[in-house]
């Protein structure tokens, strides 16, 4: 698939997801196979750009492959300026989000709740696209409720105002991460613009990869949630793909030096403090196993890196013994 003038290397992106798809995260799903990353969501309101968090998310210093940036906003003229200030940063792509369900995003009038009025819609992506000239991508959902799925309406407009590409996670605003994605208006979406499509929503296995791609005829996929702790989900993907069969389950050794990776980028990007309470998310997910729960209550109280390394050795030790 190309967006502008970027080949991708294959059908597997990795879903912007606030509080995840950090500098760390992308990278190491870049590795596993991810053809491109979107960051996290960056607001388009200047006043919050001078913080730490803000500060962590513009910067692209030791990135890998390709600098996909999402933006969030309601207003056209202060979305196509945080894209021009985010290029100026080093972004290649500039992704919007009309997508995101949170409540806090959505009572500004942002993310998912821009469904809801089309004439805006096309007026931030006429701006943004109008800014910049690197390729502008969207994100959206397939409606704002199940009874109004508007995902084609919207989609026929990125495609009139230039918009890369788009991806559609195949819920709707109010169904927020509840039941299961549903891919048929993805498929009608696929069917009734020319631009590339990208399919998001429930992709957590191999088998359900190919089932998507085959139903929808879109020309990507974009993973999220099924990525979380398992960051090689995009290499065995990819193989599955390819051969039609399932790899091997990752290797114990693989796994802890992947996690104890993962940890000490965590803890160089926000420092100790920060970096502690990243660190329980990600293991969290990591070992997200009913069995596993003790364990992730200890390590959850733990509040030095050298503890929480040292933990998580002989979380693998113990395993290796048996």
């Amino acid at each position: 698939m190309q967006i502008g003038p970027y080949q991708l290397k294959n059908q597997l992106i990795v879903a912007p997801m606030a509080g995840v798809t950090d500098q760390p995260f992308r990278n190491l799903c870049i590795r596993y196979g991810a053809a491109m990353a979107v960051s996290e969501m960056l607001s388009s309101n200047p006043d919050v750009w001078d913080t730490d968090k803000s500060r962590q998310r513009m910067s692209h210093a030791g990135e890998k492959g390709i600098r996909s940036v999402q933006i969030a906003g309601a207003d056209p003229e202060l979305m196509a300026n945080a894209a021009v200030v985010n290029v100026q940063q080093g972004a290649q792509i500039i992704d919007i989000n009309m997508g995101c369900p949170a409540k806090k995003v959505n009572k500004k009038l942002a993310g998912s709740a821009l469904l809801q009025n089309p004439v805006l819609v096309k007026e931030i992506l006429q701006a943004v696209v109008a800014a910049v000239d690197v390729p502008v991508t969207l994100k959206i959902r397939t409606g704002w409720v199940p009874e109004h799925r508007n995902g084609v309406q919207i989609a026929q407009i990125a495609e009139d105002c230039g918009i890369a590409s788009l991806a559609v996670h195949g819920r709707t605003r109010q169904c927020m991460y509840k039941g299961n994605a549903e891919y048929d208006t993805i498929k009608a979406i696929k069917q009734n613009i020319s631009i590339p499509v990208i399919a998001n929503g429930d992709i957590v296995t191999p088998e359900k990869a190919r089932y998507v791609l085959d139903h929808t005829g879109v020309d990507a996929l974009m993973i999220g949630r099924g990525a979380q702790g398992r960051p090689w989900i995009f290499r065995e993907i990819q193989h599955y793909l390819d051969t039609g069969n399932k790899l091997a389950p990752v290797e114990i050794d693989e796994k802890r030096l992947v996690m104890l990776e993962h940890l000490e980028n965590l803890y160089e990007l926000y420092g100790e403090y920060k970096g502690i309470r990243f660190a329980r998310k990600h293991v969290g997910w990591y070992l997200d196993q009913e069995e596993q729960r003790p364990f992730r209550a200890e390590f959850n109280r733990l509040e030095t890196v050298e503890k929480q390394c040292s933990m998580v050795e002989r979380y693998f030790d113990e395993i290796a013994q048996n």
